[in-house]
């Protein structure tokens, strides 16, 4: 099916296939998730346009639930505010490339007003995570792709691909685990800690050297091509971003059950293993092993989140 057709399907079903969540997190199980989010009246007032999602004034929040210790110091050989503007370029050389084929999806795709509403609820958690981003210019969209596919960049540019909503049958608050975990990797600034770790490393540059001033990483920020949006993080980035991103979607209201249901359904699209959305977030029972362990950490703040919603 060409992009174009993917995109008025969906269009004109009006659905986002989403079976299966916690029955306790919503009571919208089997419900689609554009549907949803239309019940509880999220989409009227969203005025959210592509460059519209803006940091909402900071609601009271408890202290973090999840213990990822601090952020790299790496990090600080490449500087933020380039890197966030080569992403910048980047994201907006790939929303023109998915335009020219009609794979972008309009401001009023039902799937994309559903996921721009899931990222007004969370983007107000952001800032604790990291204070840049009361400065960042958020955007979301939506591309027509098979590829199970997501990401956040530098700076807080969002894209989906359709393929890992449908082929998925993502419900809401797992499309919000998703979200928050590609947020969690830019607010921690896994990308910015990869480009200078690899950077550093291919031209034999001292990391001790460059902490002191000795060296200087700065211009490769602006001469990374197309490098944001290959990045492979490791390991411990991936746990980090599952653990802030659940916490981001608890206090947004999102279940905490789903992310451990988001990763069954990944694993069992993978066949048991070596799939992973993006070739970068491997699979497996101890990937879920350490939700589930974090679940109970995150659960009062979803309930208070709960109450508060009405």
């Amino acid at each position: 099916m060409c992009d174009a057709k993917r995109l008025a399907n969906v269009r004109n079903s009006d659905v986002l296939p989403a079976p299966g969540a916690d029955p306790r997190a919503d009571g919208t199980q089997g419900r689609p998730l554009a549907a949803t989010l239309r019940r509880r009246g999220f989409l009227q007032a969203t005025s959210a346009t592509a460059t519209g999602l803006a940091l909402a004034a900071l609601p009271s929040v408890a202290p973090a639930q999840v213990d990822v210790g601090s952020a790299s110091t790496l990090r600080k050989l490449i500087p933020a505010g380039q890197l966030e503007e080569a992403a910048a370029q980047q994201y907006r050389q790939m929303l023109q490339q998915a335009a020219a084929k009609n794979a972008l999806a309009p401001d009023n795709h039902p799937q994309l007003q559903a996921l721009r509403s899931i990222a007004q609820r969370l983007i107000p958690y952001a800032l604790p995570w990291n204070e840049r981003a009361k400065s960042w210019r958020w955007e979301v969209n939506l591309i027509a792709s098979k590829q199970i596919n997501a990401f956040c960049m530098p700076g807080g540019k969002i894209a989906f691909y359709t393929g890992i909503l449908d082929d998925l049958k993502l419900s809401t608050d797992e499309a919000a685990m998703i979200m928050g975990h590609e947020m969690a990797h830019a607010l921690r600034e896994h990308a910015r800690e990869r480009v200078a770790k690899t950077q550093a490393t291919s031209i034999g540059i001292s990391i001790g050297a460059q902490l002191l001033g000795l060296g200087d990483l700065g211009h490769i920020a602006a001469n990374l091509g197309g490098q944001l949006l290959t990045l492979k993080f490791s390991r411990d980035d991936e746990t980090e971003a599952d653990l802030v991103g659940l916490e981001l979607a608890a206090r947004a209201a999102y279940a905490p059950q789903a992310s451990v249901t988001l990763w069954q359904k990944m694993t069992k699209a993978s066949g048991g293993g070596g799939m992973g959305f993006l070739s970068t977030h491997p699979t497996g029972p101890d990937r879920i092993e350490s939700l589930e362990a974090n679940v109970p950490k995150v659960l009062k703040l979803y309930e208070q989140a709960r109450r508060k919603a009405g």
